[in-house]
């Protein structure tokens, strides 16, 4: 890991999914604005909480319409840009569709950055998209006080493989295809104390595109997905629980983290959003007695282009794994959906 000669982390009061408004802020927000539901080929707008707005064309085909950015987690800016796209287009796949095409959001202190850094995180953007198949066919910029990177992204979906949030079943099983961790991560890195074998892992994960999820929309026993950002797991497992009424249960000693996020949470290096998060939902979730602030940190951890949660049939959990992992993820069976109160329940503790 090269030392950037400007520090792109340096010049934003947040990073990455951490810059999100809390939980509570954004629903009160949210309260009082005109609804959506008289639109009919409305399938998903903002009553729910959900990843992206899905509009119905036809009979055969709806259109997926998300936008996502922030400011830098990381000092590169090529993999800024990565990281941003990545994570703008993962909307499209957790609610099972294809990225069909993105639009550049920029927003760039022209006084502090040079042209070439802002060339590169549209190049790492653009890098990212073309992964993914699809042209940056646009943007807009501005001059802004902070640096600023993301996307509009379209994507398309048959209406029969729409997964919502709101979907999931008491009984189902929960899986989360990538590990916990990356706003520790980003910590220390702000701290001095990330090196360059854990840069290289946040980096891997955070630039691995969530494009098993439009496979995952065709299997008939997946029943829900949504991408775990900056509300941490329990965050957006409580979005699931609230949109389904039921009880999201999160089996702590099987949560899969990057191999440092432990040791790191531990010693305190915990962003200001994981106590946002906590301070916004906390009153319904219900942690096991006794349960460490480290823990508690990590599952409030805001991920940066973090993995999707998928509430699958249960007795076809460890098939859909064996195809998440088969695809490249390091997933894992976190828990389960219970009839109940919409809240989540953490049981046990994370493993070391």
């Amino acid at each position: 890991m090269n030392a950037p000669a400007i520090k792109l982390t340096s010049l934003a009061h947040g990073g990455g999914c951490g810059c999100k408004l809390a939980p509570s802020v954004l629903q009160g927000l949210l309260t009082g604005l005109p609804q959506a539901a008289t639109f009919a080929q409305l399938l998903v707008g903002s009553d729910t909480a959900d990843d992206a707005a899905v509009w119905q064309v036809d009979e055969n085909t709806c259109v997926i319409a998300t936008t996502d950015f922030f400011m830098p987690v990381v000092d590169d800016p090529r993999d800024f840009g990565r990281i941003a796209a990545a994570n703008a287009i993962s909307d499209v796949y957790a609610m099972g569709g294809k990225p069909a095409m993105a639009l550049a959001i920029l927003g760039m202190p022209l006084d502090k950055l040079p042209v070439e850094i802002v060339r590169e995180i549209l190049a790492g953007g653009a890098l990212a998209c073309a992964e993914a198949g699809i042209p940056v066919a646009g943007g807009h910029s501005i001059d802004s006080p902070e640096p600023i990177y993301g996307l509009a992204v379209i994507g398309l979906c048959h209406p029969s493989r729409v997964r919502r949030n709101t979907m999931v079943r008491p009984g189902d099983a929960l899986i989360l295809t990538k590990p916990l961790g990356v706003g520790v991560y980003s910590a220390a890195l702000k701290k001095g104390a990330l090196d360059g074998e854990a840069y290289a892992e946040m980096i891997g994960s955070t630039t691995k595109l969530n494009r098993i999820g439009a496979d995952l929309a065709e299997d008939a026993a997946v029943h829900a997905l949504t991408d775990v950002t900056g509300f941490g797991l329990l965050g957006h497992g409580l979005e699931m629980a609230r949109g389904s009424g039921a009880t999201v249960v999160i089996e702590a000693a099987s949560v899969p983290l990057l191999s440092r996020a432990r040791e790191w949470a531990e010693a305190g290096f915990v962003t200001g959003a994981s106590h946002r998060n906590w301070a916004s939902y906390g009153a319904e979730v219900e942690l096991p007695p006794g349960a460490p602030d480290w823990q508690r940190h990590l599952l409030t951890d805001p991920q940066t282009s973090g993995g999707l949660l998928v509430s699958c049939a249960a007795g076809e959990a460890e098939r859909i794994l064996g195809r998440i992992r088969e695809a490249g993820y390091a997933a894992a069976r976190v828990g389960r959906v219970e009839a109940g109160a919409p809240r989540v329940r953490v049981e046990g503790v994370i493993a070391g």
